[in-house]
């Protein structure tokens, strides 16, 4: 009896991953980038140690190491529970950490954001940002110098701070514990989030009062508050701010 269908198999990929190390690993989850996507990728990470004088040559392929990252994103897993097929845990985390240590993941995200704009015929870098936080429950490990509780949320937990263009892509994230009200750290959020093209904020009430001359004196940027219509009941979609609320929920 024949088996039935399924989806095409990815071919598996060869990879150099030193001298005279060779290494394969079939390609078959959907979280593992494609050719077209490594040739983007594989650029924009910084150079491995051994090309600068500083190390040894890396044992294993860097598009299985950030497969392995994407696939623990993807399917929210813990570091110890990566699948056998790729490289051992410590060593993806070891490159996660180094790459987000030295700004590369931001780099990266700057660059594929650009490229987007740019395909789009926009300007590379966003001249408007929007802005919105999200509270998350921290787990039981979360040391509690770094968590804190949200009133308004009942959460206990940290708080994600977003910044988005008016396509919805990220521009940047600050975490901070969940207990401070938005207005507090709003002044290190837009200084982190500056840049000479950037000229207009969009927000909701908390990015309001003191800090809308504050911007306007010292960052020559005009911030403007989308507040919810009077009298209004369940949700309503308010304009830009979607755009924020959408890149949260995805």
């Amino acid at each position: 009896m024949k088996e039935p269908p399924g989806p095409a198999r990815r071919p598996p990929t060869l990879c150099l991953a030193g001298p005279g190390t060779l290494a394969m690993r079939r390609r078959h989850y959907p979280s593992d980038t494609t050719d077209a996507e490594w040739s983007l990728l594989e650029p924009l990470l910084p150079p491995a140690a051994h090309d600068t004088g500083r190390g040894r040559p890396e044992k294993h392929p860097r598009r299985e190491v950030v497969d392995g990252i994407r696939y623990l994103v993807d399917n929210g897993i813990k570091w110890r529970a990566m699948p056998a097929d790729f490289p051992p845990w410590r060593t993806i985390y070891g490159f996660h950490q180094w790459w987000a240590a030295s700004g590369a993941v931001a780099r990266i995200r700057d660059q594929l954001r650009h490229r987007v704009r740019v395909r789009a015929g926009r300007s590379p870098r966003a001249v408007t940002a929007i802005l919105d936080s999200q509270s998350v429950k921290a787990a039981e490990t979360v040391a509690k110098a770094s968590r804190g509780f949200d009133g308004g949320k009942l959460i206990n937990g940290r708080k994600r701070r977003l910044a988005v263009g008016s396509r919805g892509l990220l521009l940047t994230v600050m975490v901070t514990p969940a207990s401070p009200h938005d207005s507090v750290p709003a002044r290190d959020f837009l200084l982190r989030l500056m840049h000479p093209q950037l000229t207009m904020i969009w927000g909701d009430s908390a990015y309001g009062g003191t800090l809308i001359d504050w911007a306007k004196s010292f960052l020559h940027l005009t911030v403007k508050v989308v507040s919810k219509p009077k009298g209004q009941k369940g949700f309503k979609v308010l304009p830009r701010r979607w755009r924020v609320e959408r890149t949260i929920s995805w």
